[in-house]
């Protein structure tokens, strides 16, 4: 009985460490996205400034 006990606490355990991870997981990856996304705009909207500039000094 006290095995069985046992492994439903760990069973438990394993589970909500896992919960903790996952959500960890999906917080840095979903930072990392709005991260990259910000440069490819960042970079969109240098090279429309640049462009724009340029042509309106010529």
């Amino acid at each position: 009985m006290k095995s069985t006990a046992g492994t439903i606490i760990a069973v438990v355990i394993a589970v909500i460490v896992a919960a903790v991870l996952v959500n960890v997981l999906f917080s840095v990856m979903w930072f990392v996205a709005k991260i990259v996304v910000i440069a490819i705009v960042a970079l969109i909207v240098y090279g429309v400034m640049r462009s724009f500039f340029s042509n309106s000094k010529e």
